[in-house]
């Protein structure tokens, strides 16, 4: 067994009206990832944040490589050997990614004119030996989510630390970029270095961790070999009850009316000629790898998105939706997958968040509002949806990735749209959370509501969805419906070019490729 190289005891931790850590411990060896895991508000990013010296513990001991170890902020943190890389980025976007990399280190001429010839040449040094396909000059806001995510990465790894601590870090990744990141964790590791990896997904920790240790509510459960210990006990410790997780939706009848249909939508960047239609009480999956067009056909349906050509139908009637807030007059809630960005008023209570959508519909009466209407509304959708919350006044950026999504999604509920699309619903939720939005989504589609659901998991795609869009390079290539709707069929048109797809036709013996369904001889 190797030696310590991080020890964490009897640690507490409490900020007003909550205490986050109880008598929390936790040990990382050297050349281990040890993975953390627990419910969304459990303590993990709070206890991270002690050790990278944002916040100062109330009591308890940390040890690093056997000293005593005390932070007082993350420069220092930095400086002792402990990078982290945050859920939420730390990024500046006008700047590029070798300045995001060496910010605050960058190397002069003189100690004074910024050497912009020489901090190119060593980010791209660092890029090329973590093998990360970015370039050092491209400005870091002009980047997909996933490649700021690698620019986090680099910035991190940059100060060659002997800790490495990364807070679901592939949130915004796909399969393929998952697996870089993972390579170069495992390069990463070695004698006198280690990795503690957050995350919910359980197949991810599998593949790159040795331990997991487990909290739930703020205190300690356990620490378990990952290649002996189940899945089903590590959801058990985290959660505390037993978790099914195998239930699929209910069948929707292909006679079932169509309250949404798009007709042959193009944009200017990415989208062509898409086409699908939307059933009353379906869930509609949506799959594709990264840069496939599934989120660019959610904007395009709700207008934020400009089409160049194309058509929305809804209930029979052609509709221009110009704007978000015109897709929310017909009836259509869009929860984006940057939440933090389109979703929320961050600076806001709870309350005004989940109001936000209908306020002016429901709750305001020549220009005054029903302020006891609107919180009797919001609070009943934090009960609803099980928002852990002080109350209805606490600031919406202080509550946990997971409760934040449930505000977003308690926003449109109170909306009461028709048609809700869900882009990434539970990227960044652990799975306890998970479970009660795929029961809140089963539980629409049986009231009637019609569901758009994005998701680069395809595991969720396939549990949840009636039917699957696959889209590859701004195309649909395939509907998938029933028997048909496998992840190797879905893999294989994902990667399918697009112009290879007529060839690939009969196959699957699909026909139809706007509906997954086989026409009979004869049908129109």
């Amino acid at each position: 067994m190797s030696e310590p190289l991080l020890e964490v005891t009897g640690v507490d931790k409490s900020f007003p009206g909550v205490r986050a850590l109880h008598d929390m411990r936790l040990d990382l060896r050297s050349g281990e990832v040890l993975a953390l895991v627990g419910e969304n508000g459990a303590g993990k990013s709070t206890l991270m944040k002690l050790l990278s010296g944002i916040h100062s513990a109330d009591a308890g001991e940390f040890r690093l490589r056997g000293e005593p170890l005390s932070v007082s902020g993350p420069r220092q943190a930095l400086e002792l050997g402990i990078s982290i890389i945050h859920q939420e980025f730390n990024l500046v976007p006008h700047l590029t990614v070798a300045q995001n990399i060496f910010i605050g280190r960058e190397p002069r001429r003189w100690k004074l004119l910024l050497d912009e010839r020489r901090l190119n040449a060593e980010a791209g040094e660092l890029l090329d030996r973590l093998r990360l396909p970015l370039d050092p000059k491209a400005v870091v806001g002009t980047l997909t989510v996933a490649n700021q995510q690698m620019t986090e990465i680099a910035k991190a790894l940059a100060h060659d630390p002997v800790v490495l601590i990364m807070d679901e870090p592939t949130a915004a990744l796909n399969d393929a970029e998952v697996e870089t990141l993972h390579g170069l964790i495992r390069r990463f590791v070695g004698h006198g270095t280690g990795a503690i990896y957050i995350s919910h997904r359980m197949e991810e920790i599998r593949r790159i961790a040795d331990r997991v240790t487990v909290i739930r509510d703020g205190e300690y459960m356990d620490t378990l070999r990952v290649s002996s210990a189940s899945t089903d006990r590590i959801i058990s410790l985290m959660v505390g009850r037993a978790i099914d997780t195998t239930a699929q939706p209910s069948n929707v009848r292909a006679d079932r009316a169509v309250v949404l249909e798009a007709r042959g939508l193009s944009t200017a960047t990415l989208l062509t000629d898409v086409g699908f239609d939307l059933r009353h009480g379906e869930i509609l999956g949506f799959a594709g790898l990264m840069g496939a067009g599934r989120t660019e056909v959610a904007r395009a349906l709700v207008g934020a998105d400009p089409l160049t050509s194309g058509s929305v139908v809804l209930h029979g009637e052609p509709v221009r939706i110009a704007n978000p807030s015109a897709a929310a007059r017909h009836g259509i809630g869009y929860l984006s997958e940057d939440r933090k960005r389109f979703g929320l008023l961050l600076e806001q209570d709870v309350k005004a968040n989940i109001t936000l959508a209908c306020l002016r519909d429901q709750f305001a009466t020549a220009g005054f509002v029903n302020d006891g209407a609107a919180r009797a509304k919001a609070q009943e959708y934090l009960a609803t949806l099980r928002i852990k919350t002080p109350s209805l006044d606490q600031i919406t950026k202080h509550l946990s990735g997971g409760n934040q999504q449930k505000v977003v999604i308690a926003k449109w509920l109170a909306k009461d749209c028709d048609i809700l699309i869900f882009d990434e619903p539970t990227r960044g939720i652990d799975v306890g959370a998970k479970e009660e939005i795929y029961q809140l989504l089963n539980e629409l589609a049986a009231r009637g509501k019609s569901i758009i659901m994005i998701s680069s998991e395809l595991p969720e795609i396939l549990r949840m969805s009636h039917r699957v869009v696959v889209m590859s390079e701004g195309r649909v290539t395939r509907i998938l419906g029933g028997s048909q709707a496998t992840q190797e069929n879905i893999m294989h048109y994902a990667t399918l070019r697009p112009d290879k797809n007529a060839e690939d036709a009969a196959e699957l013996g699909i026909t139809d490729v706007h509906t997954g369904h086989s026409r009979k001889a004869g049908q129109p």
